[in-house]
């Protein structure tokens, strides 16, 4: 039987990952710190830890590589910009504006790291409630980087 400090330790250490509001890769650093402190306490405060970190991890990873991917977009319509310039007297009235090739691919990818930091946000919440009522919450898409 689970004793409420082991529910209320596990549901820290999900929410822990809120930390990235706080400070930089605080989503990675706030569940390692807790799980490290706790994992020795019981098998329950362990297996949450584990699935915490791993899916912190693996989203974390999931939204640099999609990040790196948006670049080359926005960078494309910038230079594309500059390579329409014939005058460089032109810079004075300075009307930026994007290709609609490259604001497409910026947008869609810009989208698709808004969808997937809002599920993560909404995971965490799920799973920190799972953690509360006694059961192990296993995040869908994450990495066993920890076993």
């Amino acid at each position: 039987m689970l004793s409420q400090n082991e529910k209320n330790t596990s549901f820290l250490i999900h929410l822990s990952a809120y930390l990235s509001f706080i400070f930089p890769f605080g989503s990675i650093i706030g569940p390692v710190i807790m799980w490290s402190i706790h994992k020795d306490k019981s098998e329950y405060l362990n297996e949450n830890g584990i699935e915490a970190v791993n899916f912190n991890l693996s989203y974390t990873l999931y939204l640099f590589i999609l990040g790196m991917v948006m670049f080359p977009f926005a960078f494309g319509s910038f230079f594309n910009f500059l390579r329409q310039i014939d005058d460089f007297d032109q810079l004075d009235h300075f009307n930026f504006h994007f290709d609609f090739d490259h604001l497409f691919g910026f947008l869609s990818i810009g989208s698709l790291i808004a969808i997937v930091a809002f599920i993560r946000f909404l995971l965490i919440i799920v799973a920190s409630i799972k953690a509360s009522r006694g059961e192990v919450y296993r995040y869908p898409l994450t990495i066993n980087f920890i076993k």
